[in-house]
């Protein structure tokens, strides 16, 4: 499959990806619904306009003019497949509508450059799960030692927690560093800024069709519910997170920030890498228990630039294929109780890990609790992040001469505001209103 648009190998947006996202532009500043392909971005709202869609979806009620996918995305996987063919026809080499016509194309085909992209959902909710057996037994040999570093539970279920939804923020946004309480050696509990600041590299699956409440969704048909997958950093505060989780878990270590990035690439296009997960022993009780392979093959890597580097540095190297529980089994696990998922929630992996130092995704696992820093150039190393620092996440598909990529996940860290700036800034955001 070719496009009339050169997209260069390397290149994360081929005619074989089409991930959805939300954009303004100079000439119409409303939000609407595109898809990336090479350097461009489709308007997929002219299109529904122009009734391409005409056969597929209805014409009274529109879906790509709209702010957010949601609309789209509750419609099922059967014409989330019709659009995504119909996509694919329009921009293939062989099909003159749209290749010949250059005042059409000039129309609907937008530089991605020149574009904004926004929060591509409306997220409901937020659920975030720990389904890297290396990443749980590293974290548990640091707080539990070798003997008991995974709790009981976790090889028998998918374990996880519910995020925070309103904190969730599309790549590029800054990153505010956190204030809590942390508890130091020997002492009373203070009131500081985080000193232990994370990231955290995850991929997150966006739920599409929901299910009613009390009726679960079995394992072998969670592929009908999830609409695509986007790259998360779910960032971390490490030493409020340590003191605080005890007995309920993460709290405001985890709901300050945490990003998204702003292409969801379609469940479909990441079909022809799907790969066997590890081996799950003991064998998942029934209800987990899968028929087909349920991991992808998705590169993952992670950078990291100094306000004082003027290029990153690659500081981990994994893949999602580590992951022991899949989307299917946390769906799944998600609904058995009865509880009703919804369209635009989003169900992130937790921290992905490999069995090599360079794989793991936290610099709690690359600095080992910060006992062991990792070196940035001949100045500078790091234990945790600093205030300047770019954190940048991408991950990618490896096809035949074509890539399945996610783009960029990026966050620029910022120093924490003391109690009085915090009420000035508050003060003014009232004034400016």
């Amino acid at each position: 499959m070719k496009s009339f648009i050169e997209v260069k190998p390397e290149s994360h947006f081929p005619i074989q990806n089409l991930p959805y996202g939300v954009f303004t532009s100079n000439i119409n500043p409303n939000r609407r619904i595109g898809v990336a392909i090479g350097d461009y971005v489709l308007d997929l709202s002219i299109l529904e306009e122009k009734e391409c869609f005409i056969e597929i979806l209805n014409k009274e009620n529109p879906v790509f003019n709209q702010p957010f996918l949601n609309r789209f995305m509750e419609l099922g996987r059967n014409v989330w497949s019709e659009v995504r063919k119909k996509i694919q026809l329009l921009l293939s080499e062989n099909e003159p509508q749209l290749r010949d016509d250059h005042e059409f194309r000039n129309e609907v085909l937008l530089p991605r450059n020149e574009v904004e992209l926004h929060l591509p959902v409306r997220i409901g909710d937020y659920t975030d799960f720990y389904a890297s057996k290396e990443h749980a037994t590293n974290v548990g040999i640091m707080f539990r030692g070798k003997d008991n570093a995974l709790m009981p539970n976790w090889t028998h279920l998918p374990v996880g927690y519910h995020g925070r939804a309103s904190s969730i923020v599309l790549s590029g946004t800054k990153v505010r560093r956190p204030l809590g309480q942390i508890k130091l050696p020997e002492q009373n509990p203070i009131f500081s800024p985080c000193r232990q600041l994370d990231f955290e590299l995850e991929v997150g699956c966006f739920i599409g069709v929901g299910n009613n409440r009390g009726e679960p969704i079995p394992v072998d048909e969670a592929k009908n519910h999830v609409f695509g997958m986007v790259l998360v950093n779910d960032w971390s505060a490490r030493d409020i997170q340590s003191w605080e989780y005890q007995p309920l878990g993460p709290f405001l270590a985890k709901n300050f920030a945490t990003s998204i990035s702003p292409w969801v690439v379609p469940l479909e296009a990441l079909e022809p890498f799907r790969v066997e997960g590890p081996v799950q022993d003991p064998k998942p009780l029934e209800y987990l228990n899968q028929t087909r392979p349920g991991s992808f093959d998705i590169n993952l890597e992670v950078h990291l630039r100094s306000k004082n580097m003027r290029q990153p540095k690659r500081i981990c190297s994994s893949n999602y294929r580590y992951l022991y529980w899949s989307i299917a089994q946390e769906v799944a696990h998600h609904t058995i109780g009865g509880c009703d998922l919804n369209p635009g929630d989003l169900l992130a992996s937790g921290t992905i890990s490999g069995t090599d130092k360079d794989s793991r995704g936290s610099l709690l696992e690359l600095t080992w609790r910060g006992t062991e820093p990792i070196k940035l150039n001949e100045d500078e190393q790091r234990q945790w992040l600093e205030d300047g620092d770019e954190l940048t996440m991408t991950g990618w598909c490896q096809g035949d001469g074509y890539r399945i990529g996610f783009g960029e996940v990026t966050g620029v860290i910022e120093p924490a505001l003391d109690r009085k700036q915090a009420l000035q800034k508050k003060e003014q955001i009232y004034i400016e209103k």
